[in-house]
């Protein structure tokens, strides 16, 4: 336990984190989440709040790990021009806009679920917009359903998305019996994704002005792209293993550093830094309110009102509030820090419901928001509401179809 003068602190700064986790960033500054994080820890340690040694036992350095090692894995990817092949392909392909929207949710589902949602939308998202804009589309449909199906698709692996990745880590889950509880509320929101998006933007998917010029064919470098294809195809073999995910994702990661053409900088150039410090920073500040015993006590009280984490009817609604106003990452974070010692069952719950409740407005995920940005970059904008059109109703739908598989399935009961 802290003394009073730490716990008026240590409240203090996890309100404020908290808030700028909700804001995006301090009003006034140009601080983002990663930094107002790590300005929290620094905080807490230089004020003594927190010791050296509780800094680095706070932080769960396997889940760094897996995220570090899946980061080289997508940056292995993009140096082979995967990404900017598939954008191009997709928005040049000689079909109709609904078709086109159908293969933007589903690629966009498929390599989120083994190559990280956020990764996939910033490395897709200027040039699909260029390609859509060459053929004279308005984009704003298909970038809704690149994060649309971005989100929903990684809800379907533990390496899909930053906060199934600490899930994972938390409760030690397998990475095939998640995939096996995961994949059909995966495809449901994939389903929902596309049918919304195609409903609102029925009849509306061509452009006023006229089509931009053409762009050139991207090229893959093959080298690379097998060297890639082979090393997540030993990472999924290695999850099928006893050895721990943290291992196998560091191994797949040293050994794609190992390169005759493909410079160290390069691919370290590509790695979310700032997300790996988002999570460092989140990790100190949470446990830090751990040691003031307010999350046990909110707990006792919880649980004495019969609101568990294992009821649909408790865990939808948090996972809905929690990623739409402070992130899915943070809101997981967070509650695995209140709720402790979660089952496997609640756990698979949280990822999926705190995942999909990400595309309910553009500040439920990091995923959204990287889209956005990206987009705003290559001329097409992407407003609040336009969004929240297809999201709002995507979101309910997908989650509906999700709490029906959690009951049916016997893994969470409805209340």
């Amino acid at each position: 336990m802290t003394g009073t003068v730490d716990f008026g602190l240590i409240l203090t700064v996890f309100v404020a984190t908290y808030i700028g986790m909700a804001l995006g960033r301090f009003p006034g500054l140009s601080i983002d989440r990663a930094g107002i994080a790590l300005l929290a820890a620094i905080v807490l340690a230089v004020t003594g709040a927190v010791t050296p040694a509780g800094i680095l036992d706070s932080i769960d350095f396997p889940t760094l790990f897996v995220l570090f090692g899946l980061m080289i894995l997508s940056a292995q990817f993009d140096a082979s021009g995967f990404y900017d092949w598939c954008s191009l392909r997709i928005a040049g392909l000689e079909r109709s806009p609904v078709w086109l929207l159908g293969a933007v949710v589903a690629i966009s589902g498929l390599l989120s679920a083994v190559l990280a949602n956020d990764v996939v939308v910033f490395a897709m998202t200027p040039l699909l917009c260029a390609g859509l804009l060459a053929r004279g589309l308005d984009p704003r449909p298909y970038l809704i359903g690149l994060a649309g199906g971005a989100n929903a698709g990684s809800a379907a692996t533990l390496i899909g998305n930053p906060q199934n990745i600490l899930i994972g880590q938390t409760g030690a889950l397998d990475f095939w019996n998640f995939l096996a509880a995961c994949a059909v509320p995966a495809l449901i929101g994939l389903g929902c994704v596309f049918l919304v998006t195609w409903l609102v933007w029925r009849g509306r998917f061509e452009r006023v002005t006229p089509p931009a010029p053409a762009l050139p064919v991207q090229k893959l470098d093959r080298a690379h792209l097998l060297k890639a294809i082979a090393a997540i195809c030993v990472l999924l073999a290695l999850f099928a293993t006893p050895l721990p995910h943290a291992v196998s994702a560091l191994i797949i990661g040293g050994a794609l550093l190992v390169s005759r053409r493909l410079e160290t900088r390069t691919l370290f150039g590509k790695v979310d830094w700032p997300l790996l410090v988002l999570f460092a920073g989140l990790f100190v500040v949470t446990e830090a309110l751990a040691t003031t015993g307010l999350p046990g006590r909110a707990v006792d009280l919880l649980a004495a009102n019969g609101l568990t984490p294992d009821k649909l009817s408790v865990l939808a609604p948090v996972a809905i509030l929690g990623s739409n106003s402070i992130g899915n990452v943070p809101a997981v974070i967070l509650l695995l820090a209140v709720w402790p010692d979660l089952g496997p069952e609640t756990l698979y719950g949280l990822a999926i419901l705190s995942t999909l409740a990400g595309n309910l407005l553009i500040v439920g995920s990091l995923a959204n928001i990287i889209t956005v940005e990206r987009a705003k970059s290559a001329g097409v904008r992407l407003g609040f509401i336009e969004h929240a059109r297809c999201g709002v109703p995507m979101t309910l739908l997908s989650l509906a179809g999700a709490g029906l598989w959690l009951w049916l399935s016997g893994l969470m009961p409805l209340v």
